[in-house]
């Protein structure tokens, strides 16, 4: 057994043999940065930050307390500790913790929404087309069907 090994395994460096290719990427916005424009990763962004503008990650958006984003979050997960304002929409899962506010509409299959964590917004979850469909102020009745009467006028 070697205590130290050469970098390499199978003739590739060591940090490509453990899976830390593009999909695994992570790019950070520090604290004292200030992002404008069109943020976008394949990976993973954490933000400490600031973001003026939206942000795009394949995989997973980060915003820690004290970051803050000022546009739309596109991604497959959200977790969010900080500040969005702007629309939140991932395809599998957001979180928003305590220490979050999120001023704007979120659409994902799952939500979890930790005691003080603030969502002042619409939230929509399952098939984000499901709700478009619908006649304006139409409400799903019992079995799911709209019905124009049941609005509140």
């Amino acid at each position: 057994m070697a205590i130290f090994s050469s970098g390499e395994r199978d003739g590739m460096p060591e940090s490509q043999s453990r899976g830390h290719g593009r999909d695994s990427s992570l790019s950070i916005v520090a604290p004292d940065l200030t992002i404008t424009g069109e943020l976008k990763t394949e990976g993973v962004v954490k933000i400490d930050g600031v973001v003026e503008g939206n942000v795009h990650a394949d995989r997973q958006v980060l915003v820690s307390k004290g970051g803050r984003v000022n546009g739309d979050v596109v991604t497959k997960e959200a977790i969010i500790g900080g500040t969005v304002t702007g629309s939140i929409q991932a395809s599998e899962r957001v979180e928003v913790q305590t220490t979050a506010t999120v001023q704007g509409d979120i659409a994902t299959p799952r939500i979890l929404v930790h005691e003080g964590g603030e969502v002042n917004g619409n939230v929509r979850m399952g098939n984000p087309s499901a709700g478009a469909s619908q006649p304006a102020g139409a409400k799903p009745n019992s079995a799911g069907v709209s019905d124009r009467n049941s609005a509140i006028q």
